[in-house]
């Protein structure tokens, strides 16, 4: 399930770059599912959204190559990009007084849990 996600977040973050990228387009239409999302982009520039989502996007996509090979890498990484997540909904709530990115954190704290578990180790 876990390279599933990290999939989903990759392929995500593709759309997302490929709608920054060409704007005006069919992908467009992405920008309904957080409307404040195009606009916080278009905030930070152009190139830095799309250098900032190939980031977190290759990141996702390194994670859920090396969780599917069960490498310690993609373990370790897995956790990294959940961490950095739970940091910046966390950081979202508070300085953009934006309760909503809470939930964030109980998932991403049990995710990380559980790839810090012995459970997951003996699955490897």
């Amino acid at each position: 399930m876990l390279v599933i996600f990290f999939a989903i977040g990759a392929l995500t973050c593709l759309l997302v770059v490929l709608a920054l990228a060409f704007p005006g387009g069919s992908l467009d239409s992405i920008w309904r599912l957080k409307p404040k999302a195009q606009t916080q982009f278009q905030q930070m520039g152009n190139a830095a959204s799309i250098a900032l989502m190939t980031l977190v996007g290759a990141a996702c996509a390194l994670a859920a190559i090396g969780l599917a090979r069960n490498a310690e890498w993609g373990r370790r990484l897995a956790i990294g990009v959940l961490a950095v997540n739970l940091i910046g909904d966390s950081l979202n709530a508070w300085l953009r007084h934006d309760p909503k990115t809470l939930i964030g954190l109980p998932i991403a704290g049990l995710m990380i849990a559980y790839l810090l578990s012995k459970r997951f180790s003996s699955g490897r």
